[in-house]
């Protein structure tokens, strides 16, 4: 399909790539979410002298040839089929996973053996944990494998504990102990751990991810040492397993991958210009950025909730909100056009980054606590199914970064408790020293992908195992 511009690095960066013929194939699984951290990682991959294929599904590798980085080097980019035709509506879930599964690894087969033929085959397949049957595909054309995990170490281990039957799921009022996690309670797990039988096919999806793991001659982590040191210390103990993250745009972190300032892949357009000249306008630290994420929703009286907590508050906010045009409240753009600005999508890495914003109100996962994490901004965590409790968990009681909101017996966030969490941290006590472990966590994180960081020596070493084999 030819080369996309990914990445850029100096003289001496492109002089070693000339030389280097270590190819990796990477594949992530199709959503924004999973995309995105296999993408940054392919850089940093591709930055220190890798080739790089990346396999993404026709509709993501369109997006990235309309909306390429503005970067010198590149990742080549080969699409493959996950069996759904262009115009077509997408089926339902479990029908969506078997197509997954079938075309994925047909296609990908197909693209295995073609660059096997070419003057640099692949040595190794970094693949989705999600999808561990793409293992089996790739060692039986001669690749080594790399399991990639895009969840908290913490959420892994709950999987991992809960696949074998290690926990049962629990009654409304019992703590459950997870080595060598913190005590959780019930709102403290990933739901399918509460509700197995809420979504059988994501219950399943998930759990896979250990089903031959111990195969892999690698396991990856969007994570970074210090932010789960005991439970690393735990898994890596017994298995291969490396933390390469956090897996951020490199000028919003340690700044060595020159123009890498965003993904260089959006299913969504954001509105852009619009978000950042509204922020200009606004005073340091008095905005709250609101945003729920590409999958997260919320329906109904809740959004009602939101919407008028945000009224009460009495700070500026930035609300992202996809379907607007059914979703907000009658007449609340008009309510609260001077204080704030809805939109469908936003350049969150910007938004955040922006000085105007004091805190971030999200729904924690696990790819905008990271990049909230990165920034030093703040959170209001409200979490809403999968790994987002386990989340808000850590971010309010282990972190320290944030606070959770409460639900109400109705299983409700009330607007007085939304408003209260905002003011908290805008204005009060707890705000001022939330502020200061996210600052803490923010230097932290730059510091593990930084020359000789924890993450850059991780990444150096799979190199080299690469390289060896």
């Amino acid at each position: 399909m030819g080369d996309v511009a990914v990445v850029a690095g100096g003289d001496i960066l492109q002089e070693k790539m000339e030389k280097e013929i270590n190819h990796v194939l990477v594949v992530p699984f199709p959503l924004q979410g999973h995309i995105n951290p296999l993408v940054q990682f392919s850089k940093r991959l591709v930055s220190k002298g890798l080739k790089v294929t990346l396999a993404v599904t026709k509709y993501t590798a369109k997006s990235m040839q309309d909306r390429p980085p503005a970067t010198s080097s590149s990742i080549s980019v080969e699409p493959i089929s996950d069996g759904i035709q262009e115009g077509e509506i997408i089926p339902d879930e479990e029908t969506y996973l078997d197509r997954i599964k079938v075309n994925v690894s047909k296609t990908l087969t197909d693209l295995i053996i073609r660059l096997n033929q070419s003057s640099c085959p692949p040595k190794f397949l970094i693949y989705d944990s999600i999808m561990p049957w793409a293992l089996d595909v790739g060692q039986k054309l001669g690749l080594r494998g790399a399991s990639f995990f895009t969840q908290a170490y913490s959420v892994n281990a709950i999987y991992y504990h809960f696949r074998r039957g290690e926990i049962k799921v629990p009654a409304n009022s019992e703590n459950v102990t997870v080595p060598p996690l913190p005590t959780l309670s019930v709102n403290d797990l990933p739901s399918f751990i509460c509700d197995p039988n809420s979504d059988p096919a994501l219950v399943d999806l998930l759990l896979s991810q250990f089903s031959n793991f111990q195969e892999a001659d690698w396991v990856l982590n969007n994570s970074f040492d210090q932010l789960e040191s005991e439970v690393v210390n735990w898994m890596s103990s017994q298995w291969r397993i490396k933390n390469i993250g956090p897996t951020v745009p490199s000028m919003f972190l340690d700044k060595r991958l020159e123009d890498d300032k965003d993904y260089g892949l959006s299913l969504f357009k954001p509105d852009a210009d619009t978000c950042l000249t509204w922020l200009d306008s606004k005073q340091p630290g008095s905005v709250v950025y609101v945003s729920f994420g590409s999958l997260a929703s919320l329906e109904g009286e809740q959004m009602i909730e939101l919407a008028r907590g945000l009224q009460m508050s009495g700070s500026h906010f930035l609300w992202v909100v996809r379907d607007l045009e059914w979703k907000l409240p009658a007449s609340f753009i008009e309510e609260t056009s001077d204080k704030g600005l809805v939109v469908s999508w936003s350049p969150q890495l910007e938004v955040l980054a922006h000085k105007s914003v004091g805190c971030f109100m999200t729904h924690c996962g696990w790819n905008s606590t990271l990049e909230a994490l990165s920034l030093g901004v703040p959170m209001v965590a409200m979490p809403q199914w999968t790994d987002q409790p386990t989340n808000a968990k850590f971010v309010a009681d282990v972190w320290k970064v944030g606070i959770r909101v409460k639900v109400n017996e109705g299983g409700m966030v009330s607007r007085e408790e939304i408003s209260e969490c905002i003011k908290e941290i805008m204005e009060g006590e707890k705000g001022t020293e939330i502020r200061k472990n996210s600052e803490k966590w923010r230097d932290l994180a730059r510091n593990a992908v930084d020359e000789g960081g924890s993450s850059d020596k991780n990444i150096d070493e799979f190199i080299a195992f690469v390289a060896s084999n």
